[in-house]
């Protein structure tokens, strides 16, 4: 019985180091599936902050990829989304369509979405923003950190992907913190959000 025990327990981590194994040609999903640092391991799923539980407006200033000066008071919209990412996370490639594609869905709305990078220097952001043919705009936060720290308090600073509904003050309406699985949580966000300000 001792042996066979002893045996069970040895071949636990050689089924995990084989299961690994699959991934090794690609360094970045091997990382992310050991729970790489900078990537959050959150579900996904939404906190949703009522009208009246909401508190201040967020605003901040930076530069965007290309260069151009931003002040989010300035970019607001009925709902505005934004999104905290960069280059080399696994989760945010993956979700990168999705942003997208709403994006372009309430573009007619007013929505506003705004990326917010917080590691990569402009040329990896633009490779980023050009292989996944994103259209609205991303701030350069990692000298300054000035979007974190407006965020300050909603979520941990390293938790990335995280995207927050902002309703049309500017306030946070709703979060999700983790890799967004589908479009249909976001959207559900988004045109609840929109729906406040009609």
């Amino acid at each position: 019985m001792r042996a066979r025990l002893t045996l069970a327990l040895i071949a636990i981590p050689i089924l995990g180091v084989l299961a690994l194994s699959g991934c090794a040609s690609d360094s970045l999903a091997q990382d992310y599936g050991n729970g790489g640092s900078n990537y959050t391991d959150n579900s996904g799923l939404p906190v949703v902050i009522s009208a009246d539980k909401r508190t201040k407006a967020i605003d901040f200033t930076g530069t965007t990829v290309d260069g151009k000066a931003f002040t989010a008071s300035d970019s607001r919209g009925p709902v505005t989304v934004v999104n905290f990412w960069y280059a080399n996370c696994a989760p945010c490639r993956a979700e990168a369509p999705f942003l997208q594609g709403l994006s372009e869905k309430y573009r007619s709305d007013g929505v506003n979405f705004i990326g917010v990078n917080i590691f990569d220097q402009p040329a990896g952001a633009l490779s980023f923003e050009k292989t996944y043919k994103i259209t609205y705009p991303s701030v350069m936060d990692v000298d300054s950190g000035a979007a974190r720290i407006a965020f300050a308090g909603a979520v941990a600073p390293t938790a990335t992907p995280t995207t927050f509904v902002l309703d049309a003050k500017g306030r946070i309406a709703a979060r999700i913190v983790g890799q967004l699985e589908s479009q249909s949580i976001l959207n559900t966000l988004i045109s609840d959000t929109l729906a406040e300000s009609k």
